[in-house]
């Protein structure tokens, strides 16, 4: 081959068409992967959060019932009761207390003007600081009369003084010691009697008896305040009202034609008119072993079992004495709080917590006791039921039950 027909060959285009791509499967299948998973995501991120509730684990309990025996009603009463006063009468500078305040047992509830006796206890300091400063002299002067009378006891033996001088050192000798034990008890006297105005000084300070709440307030700072009732409406007896509420319990008149239902340990249910629907576990504590002539009636006394502090004195109550229990063993009966029971449809409901999951259930509702009611249909022991958060629950909402 020639050099130019060589180089006309290199010159040439090449005209063949180039060969197609071949399809490729697997990129569509990898792309919708990846959008399922994108979708996937966004869904997780933004899906309905678990609600928080808190349940409670329903259980069956025998029915049982006692027969009740005798109604009667009382008050409540408190066993620690005390109108604090002071035992001096003075004014009162200070008021420390206030109506439902929590005291202490030895806290100052009031202080009365103390400024006359703290200055007959300056007095009285002062006057057994001279009593103890006499006692010193003394005791120097009798120190010398001893040595006196040591020597002219010597000089006598040896013929040297005279009688009379050694008699007259003995009669020094002798007074001095009576007076320095007549200034000791001086200062004894002294002493008891700084003792005295300084208990006068405290009694100026009014404390707490015993622990308790103080229900009244009786006194203000520039009143008079005695122990005993003077100068007509002028003069307060007390500073507060102050009642020990671990003392409370109920007291009521049963006729005596049936005290003998009542006995001592006698099982009681208390109901006060102010929570008509609460009852509450009592027994009897005494029966007060004399009769009201006049009322023909006997006082029992009554304890609670728990003290609340929705229990105060002087409340209105009835009581219900009870005989012997009566088992029902052929029924069976489920209380919950009434926090659980909701208005659905104009229907009672209760929410089952069930593999994280709540189930709607209607139930038939009974009588409530107290904070409880009775279910009477509708629940099984051994379920979970919600007792807080349900206000927006749905039926097979996710919930996260609290550790609460």
């Amino acid at each position: 081959m020639s050099p130019d027909k060589q180089t006309l060959d290199e010159l040439r285009i090449d005209r063949r068409p180039t060969p197609k791509n071949r399809p490729r499967p697997w990129l569509a299948v990898l792309g919708l992967a990846a959008i399922a998973a994108v979708a996937g995501v966004v869904w997780w991120l933004n899906r309905p959060k678990a609600a928080v509730v808190r349940t409670i684990l329903v259980q069956e309990t025998a029915a049982g019932g006692q027969k009740t025996l005798l109604n009667a009603s009382g008050y409540v009463t408190a066993r620690r009761q005390a109108t604090v006063s002071s035992k001096v009468t003075g004014k009162v500078i200070e008021v420390m207390v206030e109506e439902g305040m929590k005291i202490e047992a030895g806290q100052i509830l009031a202080r009365i003007d103390s400024s006359n006796v703290e200055k007959g206890l300056r007095l009285a300091e002062a006057q057994s600081e001279a009593a103890r400063k006499a006692l010193d002299e003394t005791q120097a002067n009798l120190e010398q009369a001893e040595r006196e009378l040591g020597r002219f006891t010597q000089l006598a033996a040896n013929k040297v003084a005279s009688q009379s001088d050694l008699d007259r050192a003995e009669a020094e000798a002798k007074s001095l010691r009576a007076r320095l034990e007549k200034q000791k008890a001086d200062v004894v006297v002294s002493e008891r009697d700084v003792a005295q105005w300084e208990q006068q000084l405290d009694d100026t300070v009014i404390r707490a008896p015993f622990s308790g709440i103080v229900t009244s307030k009786n006194a203000q700072p520039g009143e008079m305040i005695s122990p005993m009732s003077a100068g007509g409406s002028f003069t307060r007896t007390g500073i507060c009202t102050l009642v020990d509420m671990s003392s409370l319990e109920i007291e009521v008149d049963v006729n005596e034609s049936y005290i003998n239902r009542v006995e001592p340990g006698q099982r009681v249910e208390a109901t006060l008119d102010s929570y008509p629907d609460w009852h509450i576990p009592s027994k009897v504590i005494a029966i007060i072993p004399t009769a009201d002539r006049q009322k023909a009636t006997v006082k029992v006394r009554v304890g609670f079992e728990k003290l609340e502090p929705r229990i105060l004195p002087d409340m209105g109550v009835k009581v219900a004495f009870q005989g012997a229990e009566e088992r029902q063993t052929a029924r069976q009966s489920i209380a919950i709080p009434k926090s659980a029971i909701q208005q659905r449809d104009g229907r009672d409901v209760v929410w089952i917590a069930r593999d994280g999951r709540v189930e709607k259930r209607a139930v038939n509702v009974g009588a409530p006791r107290g904070d409880e009611v009775t279910v009477a249909a509708g629940l099984n022991g051994g379920e979970r039921v919600v007792v807080e958060g349900a206000d927006k629950l749905a039926d097979g909402d996710r919930i996260t039950e609290s550790k609460r």
